[in-house]
């Protein structure tokens, strides 16, 4: 363990003592003694090489939280009150289809976000999904350790902070992150605390998925399986993100503002609530509602449409309540990598011409985990306007 660091009981608490970096690479102490001030990058790679992520930081009984968690004003996050109006739609989907349509097209039209009640999936499944994942993040340390890693060889991880290394400050979560398809993950390699839920889940999403492309293209005014037929839902990724307490929410958020990069996003959440969406300028809570997915338009889904739909900016606020915030999302997205994708040529005129380039799907996501979580730039990066 380095000097600069002093002995204490939990080797997770080290991370506390790091202090914000100068101009000159130095801070003063209260007695004017110059001390070195701390190496991000190696202090990443302390954190990392703990393999316990967040959760064992909270479990070290930490009270203040290491500088490499440390956002800028400018980025924190309060919550908005909760007497605020509720305007995400919900939409029950055993309603006549052309009704369900019209409500799908224009809530991803000004929301890019809304809920779905009615949806075909068991909400005995949610409940017990929401508690399975939640118990593999509160396994003991040693049993989460022997999960943790970055490389998909067998198609599941568990890490913090899928940006660790290229943002600019962390943010306070765990994940569990699996690979639902084209190819499902190793079985054996699924926690055996929650593998059955996790099968069973991806079952039921895969239907879901492809229901709602459907009323997606159908919202375009293009045939029902057009999506379907661009293998939009067939490279699905899901993560079960752990949002622990947090002992000062005030300088740190649980997940930075960005949008989806794929074609669209299901999304479980426990009743604890943090999800908060732009809407008007405006920050808005999405208010858990048991039984209830949200469902969010992804950057890929907005070219897709030529801007019809809208992938919207969203983020989720650092826990301040001792009950640790739980969410399950199925990020959807193309499994044929090499095609191109671009706004769809039925949708394309003189009148209303193309707004983005061709690319294909594997230069797109490359352009996603080359950078940090940064709002939405990954769809401007693509746009005609830039070029």
């Amino acid at each position: 363990m380095s000097s600069l660091f002093p002995k204490l009981e939990h080797p997770l608490k080290v991370l506390t003592h790091l202090r914000p970096k100068t101009k000159t690479g130095t801070i003063m102490t209260s007695v004017t003694q110059p001390v070195l001030a701390f190496n991000r990058q190696d202090d990443v790679k302390k954190f990392e090489d703990t393999k316990l992520g967040v959760k064992g930081l909270v479990d070290s009984g930490v009270t203040q939280i290491p500088s490499i968690f440390h956002h800028p004003p400018e980025s924190l996050i309060n919550s908005a009150p909760d007497t605020d109006p509720d305007p995400i739609p919900v939409i029950d989907l055993s309603g006549p289809t052309p009704e369900v349509v019209d409500q799908v097209r224009k809530a991803a039209g000004t929301f890019g976000f809304f809920q779905v009640v009615n949806h075909g999936v068991p909400v005995s499944l949610l409940d017990r999904l929401v508690k399975t994942v939640k118990a593999f993040h509160e396994l003991p340390p040693e049993e989460r350790m022997k999960h943790y890693r970055r490389d998909m060889a067998t198609g599941v991880t568990y890490f913090s902070n899928i940006d660790l290394f290229v943002s600019k400050a962390a943010s306070w979560r765990d994940t569990l992150q699996l690979r639902l398809g084209p190819t499902m993950a190793d079985i054996d390699a699924i926690p055996d605390i929650c593998r059955n839920e996790i099968l069973e889940w991806d079952k039921e999403v895969k239907q879901l998925t492809e229901k709602l492309l459907g009323l997606f293209s159908q919202g375009l005014g293009v045939k029902a399986d057009k999506l379907t037929e661009m293998s939009c839902s067939g490279g699905r990724v899901m993560v079960g993100h752990y949002y622990p307490y947090c002992p000062e929410p005030n300088k740190t958020v649980g997940i930075a503002c960005h949008t989806d990069p794929g074609v669209l996003t299901v999304l479980l959440q426990d009743q604890v609530g943090g999800l908060q969406i732009k809407h008007e300028g405006n920050w808005v809570n999405v208010k858990p509602v048991h039984g209830a997915l949200v469902i969010n338009v992804g950057d890929l889904l907005q070219i897709l449409s030529n801007d019809k739909y809208t992938s919207v900016e969203h983020r989720v606020y650092a826990n301040p309540q001792h009950e640790p915030r739980v969410s399950i999302a199925v990020f959807c997205n193309p499994s044929k990598r090499d095609d191109l994708y671009g706004p769809l040529p039925e949708i394309v005129s003189p009148r209303e011409p193309a707004h983005y380039q061709q690319f294909t799907y594997s230069e797109f996501i490359n352009r996603f985990f080359k950078k940090e979580l940064d709002g939405k730039s990954l769809a401007k990066y693509f746009s005609l306007e830039n070029e």
